[in-house]
């Protein structure tokens, strides 16, 4: 038998999008990215390719850190809008971001 105390919220874990503004090493694919006023440092190894290359000015998908996909901006500011609208979890997601650190 479950106890209230047994039941937990479920936790939803997003990524966000983010806008690169600046590349930080190449070598160990470190960028700042910012994400609705907050800039942190990510890590961008897993899309940072030859053939895909992440540049300033380019929005990728952030999930805990790291960039997870390259999107068009359309795309980003459609995602953030509907981020916004849910409320809850992106505002966690960005508290997350702020106290997040990649050196």
């Amino acid at each position: 038998m479950l106890t209230s105390s047994d039941r937990r919220e479920p936790h939803m874990c997003l990524g966000i999008p983010g806008r690169i503004v600046e590349i930080i090493d190449e070598d160990l694919t470190i960028a700042k990215a910012e994400v609705s006023g907050v800039r942190r440092n990510i890590n961008i190894g897993l899309v940072h390719y030859d053939e895909e290359r992440i540049e300033i000015g380019d929005w990728v998908l952030i999930h805990v850190g790291f960039a997870m996909s390259k999107i068009d901006e359309s795309e980003a500011h459609a995602t953030l809008k509907a981020l916004e609208d849910i409320g809850g979890e992106y505002e966690q997601e960005l508290e997350e971001l702020k106290t997040s650190r990649i050196e």
